[in-house]
């Protein structure tokens, strides 16, 4: 197989790998689809959800839990299509996948009848993409920025362009996102541009960004978390990363440093849908109403380190949490920002041709 597609389809065939050996974290016995009446089986990015509160949630329904992870949107997108998006009975999804996949019809949508803490949810993030209102729950959201180690660099990072073009001290020790429209959405945000542009020469230009950025990249990935993390251990000195997992980070080394950059930031939103083919589309929407309770959601924020897009578990948060910045950015900094649009068929194709370059 060509090199190339090799590298784009490697997470997929790595995914049904851990699937056959049994070893996928999460799912115990059950592989997707599998599990029994009283168990949902949940597509949900890793270390993303608090046990506790799962726990919680077995234990008032008697309704069991199972999580399958993804690494990136592309990665579970990736899934979905290789499933024609069955096999689960709630993902979580980025916002700007959610049109697509109601043109595949592989959503139900969702009643506010079936889920009264929706009450509770910010109309701003129940409307924020197409078809986000009809099929998507809210949860979550925040900033992509940029990690760093204050002790490898020079100079503080404050703009996207100190991550495409690097000072000498951080070459061949940055991690990038391995997903086409952070890599090419944050490289035409560094070049001034939109995340969601269609011009060609602005991707052109966006493509030689980040070739020119390339020998300085130590992998295309997603850091790790924890205190093995290549950024806590001093592997990696600079990360293209989400706000809360740069927090996290931050927990296990002072040095490292966030920024959400002077150009702006994208501005992302996770939302649970529910699958068309799930027959078990009332134990999800228990699931859903359990954690938008605002104490329950104030509890998953602080656990995630991202902000709740539900106002009432806003309320119950600790005043430096909604204090932090890093959390909840500043006006000048959402006035840059952005959220993805979904392309034109041609314009993703250029999206995907210049990401596949670029990981090669």
């Amino acid at each position: 197989m060509h090199a190339t597609v090799l590298k784009k389809f490697l997470p997929l065939l790595f995914f049904w790998l851990a699937v056959l050996c049994g070893n996928l974290a999460g799912i115990g016995k059950a592989s997707a689809g599998e599990g029994s009446d009283n168990q949902l089986q949940l597509l949900n990015w890793s270390e993303y959800f608090d046990p506790e509160v799962l726990a919680e949630f077995q234990k008032k329904f008697g309704i069991t839990v199972t999580e399958t992870y993804y690494e990136t949107d592309e990665m579970r997108n990736e899934i979905l299509f290789s499933t024609n998006g069955t096999g689960y009975d709630l993902i979580l999804s980025n916002g700007s996948s959610i049109a697509t996949y109601v043109k595949h019809t592989w959503l139900a949508p969702i009643s506010e009848k079936d889920i009264p803490n929706l009450q509770h949810v910010s109309r701003k993030w129940r409307t924020s993409f197409p078809e986000s209102e009809q099929y998507g729950v809210p949860f979550l959201w925040g900033t992509l920025g940029i990690a760093y180690r204050t002790d490898q660099t020079t100079k503080p990072v404050t703009s996207w362009m100190d991550l495409f073009r690097p000072e000498e001290a951080v070459q061949g020790k940055i991690i990038m996102i391995k997903d086409s429209r952070d890599l090419v959405g944050m490289a035409l945000k560094a070049l001034g541009y939109s995340v969601n542009s269609t011009d060609n020469r602005e991707l052109d230009e966006a493509k030689q960004l980040l070739l020119a950025q390339k020998p300085a990249v130590k992998t295309y990935s997603y850091v790790t978390l924890g205190e093995n993390s290549s950024m806590v251990s001093g592997d990696a000195f600079m990360a293209m990363i989400y706000n809360g997992d740069a927090l996290v980070l931050q927990q296990h080394d002072k040095k490292i440093a966030f920024v959400q950059p002077r150009d702006g930031c994208l501005l992302w939103c996770d939302f649970f849908v529910i699958p068309a083919s799930s027959k078990k589309k009332e134990l999800a929407c228990k699931f859903l109403n359990f954690i938008h309770e605002p104490a329950i959601m104030a509890r998953l924020a602080q656990f995630a380190s991202y902000a709740t897009t539900n106002k009432a578990a806003e309320k119950l948060l600790p005043q430096e949490f909604r204090d932090d910045h890093n959390i909840y950015p500043p006006k000048e900094i959402l006035e840059k920002s952005e959220t993805y649009a979904d392309l034109p068929p041609r314009v993703a194709k250029k999206y995907n041709d210049i990401f596949n370059l670029v990981i090669q």
